[in-house]
This record gives C-alpha cells, sequence and structure tokens, in this order.
C-alpha cells in the first residue's frame, strides 16, 4: 500500500503518513495533535482537528479503527493529510512511532480510564507535551485526577448535567 509502512517490533503493525511538522508550522493556528483512540469519540475530533487545518495523528490498537477516520472523508485519511498508527497506547515505542516526540496536543480518547489516565500521565510527565487531555468516564475519578493537575473530559458528568437540566424544566413545566 503506497504510503504504509510494516513494522513488527514493539506492537507497532503500521503506520501510514501524513503531511507532517512542515504543514503544521506553515499554519498560523495549525498543531501537531496525536489523539490515542480512534472510536467514536477519537475519530470524530481527529477529522474535525484535520478539517481546522491541524495535523493530526491516531493511534488505535484495532487497524479496523481505519474505517471510522474517513466518515465523510471526500479522500482517504492519509491523502486528507493524517496519519494512523496501529499499536498500543501504553507502549513507548508505538507513542513515538505515532509522533508524540513532536506533538503539541496529545488526547487519550481510548474506552478504558485506567489506560487514558496512564497514557495521558505518560505524555505529559516524559514527554513534556503542552496540552494533553484525558478522556475519563468516571466523574470522581475525573475530578480527582482534575484536582492533581491533570486535564479531563468526562463525558458522564456532561451528560448527567444535561440529563438534570432536561428533568429539571419539564418537571417545572408540569408545576406549572
Amino acid at each position: 500500500m503506497p504510503g504504509a509502512r510494516d513494522r513488527a517490533a514493539g506492537g507497532v503493525n503500521r503506520v501510514r503518513g501524513g503531511r507532517g511538522r512542515a504543514r503544521a508550522l506553515s499554519s498560523i493556528h495549525g498543531v501537531f495533535i496525536l489523539i490515542v483512540g480512534a472510536g467514536r469519540v477519537g475519530s470524530s475530533l481527529a477529522r474535525a482537528m484535520l478539517r481546522d487545518g491541524h495535523s493530526v495523528s491516531c493511534l488505535d490498537e484495532d487497524p479496523e479503527a481505519h474505517a471510522r477516520l474517513e466518515i465523510g472523508l471526500e479522500k482517504s485519511w492519509e491523502d486528507a493529510g493524517g496519519q494512523f498508527t496501529v499499536g498500543t497506547g501504553l507502549e513507548i515505542e508505538a507513542l513515538e512511532e505515532a509522533g508524540i516526540g513532536r506533538a503539541d496536543a496529545f488526547v487519550a480518547a481510548t474506552d478504558g480510564d485506567n489506560t487514558n489516565i496512564v497514557i495521558a500521565q505518560i505524555a505529559k510527565r516524559r514527554f513534556n507535551v503542552p496540552t494533553v487531555i484525558a478522556r475519563i468516564l468516571d466523574p470522581y475519578r475525573a475530578e480527582w485526577y482534575e484536582q492533581q493537575g491533570l486535564h479531563t473530559i468526562c463525558p458522564t458528568r456532561v451528560a448527567i448535567e444535561m440529563l438534570e437540566t432536561e428533568v429539571k424544566e419539564a418537571a417545572a413545566k408540569v408545576a406549572s
């Protein structure tokens, strides 16, 4: 496959190339973003960031996750400028292959809170990525890690707040 490179060591199976750092530096607002986890959340974020002119690399242990990145694109993920690496975010070599050493922003968006917490701390402490965000589903853990200095996003907390608002509005209509 053009632009693809096979790799057997370290859990990294394949890297598909993108436009690289030169494109990110040519844009005033463009930054290099590494997203670990290319499921519904990670892939949607990746497409949005690529559309906004950022360089985006995604790392996922499932090679089939690549298909999600191309949903709604007129060309392939790589032709659009993205990079995709197959590997696990818990392996340093996979993170390096995906570009963590040059990342301006790192998003931990896997489906596991523990994985997201660990890889976010690796990005922040070992690689000194300036912006690190971890998706944490457990509201109590998200709050605790936020207090420890890790930027977290808790979709569960957001859903709870939205549902509370809707129920309170419905109750107010019934009561009036």
